[in-house]
């Protein structure tokens, strides 16, 4: 299982541009210090998502580039970018897209798959997560059973189940009570706490205000 252990990640002079006259993102940089969290944000259509998918490696820049550990990850092939994800990322996202065919456990350790693991082998680190988070529904309800704070929860346990380097949260809040909010929030600042680089997409002063420092775009 990896660990939060310090990996180094940095946009250097990134553009992306959905069509060749406009350009979402144009010459952006900076660096995301391990140990810390960083909160995104500005107005709705400045590309605060799209940043957040590129550093995850999930969309290739127009130009510039996204370095990992010194390496840029123009070199890596597809199937690089895709283990870099399941090893050392994790990822929440705003409506926690969760796979509504499969159980609430087997969401959480689906990550398994991609790093060539059996599922088994992960369940005793999400039954621990689940509990953790006060998921107290049965782990084989599908997530179609669930309220949509618990439903996030468990997204949360499927992005922190490896222990990521890197965890990249998309408005993780942003269809939350105020209490389940908070746990969420918490748990990204422990998480930064433990040595890993968080980065928060967020419209919420509260969410920007426990973070670190903030990038506004």
């Amino acid at each position: 299982m990896s660990s939060a252990t310090g990996m180094r990640l940095r946009a250097d002079d990134l553009t992306f541009r959905y069509d060749a006259d406009h350009p979402l993102i144009e010459g952006w940089s900076a660096e995301f210090p391990a140990g810390s969290t960083t909160a995104l944000t500005g107005r709705s259509g400045r590309g605060k998502s799209t940043v957040l998918y590129l550093l995850g490696l999930m969309l290739k820049p127009s130009s510039g580039e996204v370095l990992i550990d010194g390496t840029s990850s123009r070199v890596f092939r597809d199937a690089q970018r895709a283990h870099l994800r399941a090893e050392r990322f994790g990822f929440v996202f705003q409506d926690a897209a969760l796979d509504t065919t499969r159980s609430v456990l087997d969401n959480v350790t689906e990550t398994a798959l991609y790093r060539g693991l059996p599922r088994h082998a992960l369940e005793p680190r999400g039954h621990e997560l689940l509990a953790r988070f006060g998921v107290d529904v049965p782990a084989q309800r599908k997530p179609g059973q669930v309220s949509g704070g618990q439903a996030q929860r468990i997204a949360l346990c499927r992005a922190l189940l490896n222990a990521p380097d890197i965890l990249l949260a998309d408005e993780p809040t942003g269809n939350l009570d105020p209490t389940t909010a908070s746990v969420v929030v918490k748990a990204l600042q422990d998480h930064a706490r433990a040595g890993a680089a968080v980065i928060i997409v967020t419209h919420s002063p509260e969410v920007a205000s426990a973070c670190d420092r903030e990038i506004t775009l």
